[in-house]
């Protein structure tokens, strides 16, 4: 999604900034960082953008009147675009509203770094960009060198490893009316305290295009068949499995989405293409999302989708089988002797 082969960084800006609520504080930089040295400069521009390259989301800041200066990242990156001479100046705005927000106990604290970037790709256009970060998490390194007859060893407290950016997003000086272009990544961003930075820190919305139809579309269809289906149809967890194989199929091998097509060739029973329509209905009114019935299917997403598709039968702590293919080869019976569930899977030969 995000190339940078040709991306420059022509300003810099660094700040730190504490957890409010256990009563840390933030400092800022007087000045920018001049970047003097050709080896850190590509550094930096692996550390800051190279995380991007296998992202395929795309947000627009969003704010909840549908007044966008009021979202204040929006507006000081806005500042930011329209004034490159302000840049350092409003870069410390940026860290002091960042400050403000940060009140949950589990955010820690770390250096903010606020990039304005010329050149970087993202859907085969070049186009400036602003990007933020924060890191948060430090690492001991060893160094280890020549020196006279053998080597001497040395470590580094504090340091960051460059493969490993916590948080961070790109904003792309195109689609203002609409909340720019803006790429996304927070890689500690595992628990519920941790979303202050994409929901109350950025204030995004995903932007409704194919990527986001497809991965919805298939998320909603695999909460159906998970959840849904066991409160109105008898199924065991085979079928199931067999349910969401054909949904990977029809969406791999079609280019397009009907909502009808597919219902009639994945799904097949009236009763459950209703239920699956049904509960669709339910999860837009839910998150306030519209799923098209229908949409071009983006390969990009699918793959990801795939990787969560759970195709696999745990039987007690003894065996899993792998369903992939023809739902036919495989029987479920009861054998009265053992008083146990069992199995039969039919197969040409070994491999």
């Amino acid at each position: 999604m995000v190339t940078f082969f040709e991306a420059s960084l022509s300003q810099l800006s660094i700040h730190r900034i504490g957890n409010k609520s256990q009563d840390e504080f933030y400092v800022l930089s007087e000045h920018p960082f001049r970047i003097e040295d050709e080896t850190l400069n590509n550094l930096l521009l692996q550390y800051f953008l190279k995380p991007f390259e296998k992202v395929n989301e795309v947000y627009h800041f969003m704010h909840s009147s549908d007044n966008l200066d009021l979202n204040e990242a929006f507006h000081f990156s806005t500042a930011m675009f329209e004034d490159e001479d302000a840049f350092h100046e409003n870069t410390e705005n940026m860290a002091k509203y960042l400050y403000e927000i940060s009140t949950h106990p589990k955010i820690k604290a770390g250096e903010l770094y606020v990039a304005y970037f010329n050149n970087v790709q993202i859907e085969g256009e070049l186009l400036d960009a602003i990007g933020i970060f924060k890191s948060e998490t430090k690492e001991t390194y060893l160094k280890v060198y020549p020196e006279q007859s053998g080597f001497k060893m040395d470590y580094e407290q504090e340091a960051i490893n460059i493969q490993k950016l916590d948080k961070g997003c790109l904003i792309f000086r195109t689609s203002k009316e609409e909340g720019y272009k803006v790429v996304v990544t927070d890689q500690t961003n595992r628990n519920a305290e941790a979303v202050y930075w994409k929901d109350e820190f950025l204030k995004l919305k995903i932007r409704n295009d194919s990527f986001n139809q497809t991965s919805n579309t298939l998320g909603v269809y695999k909460s159906f068949v998970s959840t849904k289906l066991d409160e109105e149809f008898e199924m065991n967890k085979a079928d199931k499995i067999d349910l969401l194989n054909k949904s990977i199929k029809y969406f791999k091998e079609k280019e397009s989405f009907d909502i009808d097509e597919f219902s009639n060739e994945v799904i097949g029973n009236p009763q459950a293409i209703e239920s699956f329509k049904n509960f669709k209905s339910d999860y837009e009114k839910e998150f306030d999302t519209q799923i098209a019935d229908s949409f071009d299917i983006s390969s990009a997403a699918v793959k990801k989708q795939a990787r969560v598709y759970k195709c696999v039968l745990k039987l007690d702590r003894n065996f899993h089988i792998y369903i992939h293919g023809n739902r036919e080869l495989i029987e479920k019976g009861f054998d009265d002797g053992k008083a146990m569930n069992y199995y039969k899977v039919y197969f040409k030969e070994e491999e």
